[in-house]
């Protein structure tokens, strides 16, 4: 059409311009996001304006101090096995708190769901382990090294969804969709160049659950490996750790929803807020008794039924 339109150099300019964005020209480019794309980094600007939104929320709230108490054996313990329990229960991994103590504590690999409680054991594997949860990223190369090592750790028994590999087609929850996979290692690089701007535990942690959680860099395991990410900045910080019980499953994607489609993160600050202040009251003592302190405060709960009968995630005491 150039010839007809007489825009020969017009059309010469646009191939130039396309190649430079693919990689196989030379050319000058300036938006910020075609230079990237040039540079073989492109990334979604839609998720980094989400990104913007709650770097600067979390930055203008104020500061919050809750230092992890000092826990006599086994409530270190108790609180690992927890996390990690209620952090597959929201992802639909679910088990009887007496079975997931049978597949932690003794190795007992239902024949039926193997993948799912090797979902538990790597999540708890993780969690429980003091010295790789006091790992924190330095620079991006060192975080998507970190993304990786940790899904694989809790993805390993389900070589069906690359452990350990960014996806290769994109994915969805309901009406989102996630970046795309072209665009996961630029998104990532870009939101982790904000994630260094924040400076207390809870401000990295809310940040780097949602950044994980918003790009859901791998086929599976993305809500898992978020909250891995999240405590490990607090545990990292001397902080109480977040959990989210079955209950609370409802507010918390609510929460996120509320970010990455209506670009509001302060329901998500309050519902973390809320978590990491519930955590800290719990006394995390042995399992059994813990069990009975959680059954009181409504944790168990499916978070539907509960919802319709109008009850919620209780403070202990």
């Amino acid at each position: 059409m150039a010839a007809e339109l007489d825009m020969e150099a017009e059309a010469a300019h646009l191939q130039t311009l396309i190649g430079t964005l693919l990689g196989t020209r030379q050319s000058r480019l300036d938006s910020r996001v075609g230079r990237f794309r040039g540079l073989g980094r492109a990334y979604d600007p839609d998720r980094l304006e989400l990104l913007h939104r709650l770097q600067q929320s979390l930055r203008d709230r104020p500061p919050s101090d809750r230092p992890a108490p000092r826990r006599a054996a086994p409530g270190p313990v108790t609180l690992a096995f927890f996390e990690a329990y209620f952090s597959n229960f929201v992802e639909g991994t679910e088990f009887l708190v007496d079975e997931a103590v049978r597949i932690v504590f003794e190795g007992e690999i239902p024949r039926h769901r193997r993948a799912d409680a090797r979902d538990v054991v790597g999540t708890w594997r993780l969690v429980s382990d003091r010295e790789e949860m006091c790992r924190t990223p330095e620079d991006s190369e060192g975080f998507l090294d970190l993304l990786r090592e940790r899904h694989g750790t809790i993805m390993v028994g389900r070589p069906e969804m690359l452990p350990g590999q960014f996806k290769e087609t994109r994915n969805r929850a309901g009406q989102t969709m996630f970046v795309a996979p072209e665009l996961v290692l630029g998104t990532l690089e870009q939101g982790f160049a904000l994630y260094r701007s924040l400076e207390s535990p809870f401000e990295r942690a809310a940040y780097m659950m949602f950044l994980v959680s918003e790009v859901h860099p791998f086929a599976d395991g993305n809500g898992r490996v978020a909250r891995v990410m999240m405590n490990a900045e607090l545990v990292v910080g001397g902080e109480e750790r977040i959990v989210i019980p079955t209950v609370f499953r409802n507010d918390y994607l609510a929460a996120l929803r509320a970010l990455s489609r209506t670009q509001r993160p302060e329901p998500l600050i309050r519902v973390l807020d809320y978590a990491q202040r519930w955590a800290i009251a719990v006394d995390w003592t042995s399992i059994p008794e813990t069990q009975r302190e959680l059954e009181a405060c409504n944790a168990f709960l499916d978070s539907d039924e509960a919802e319709a009968e109008g009850k919620r995630l209780r403070m202990p005491r």
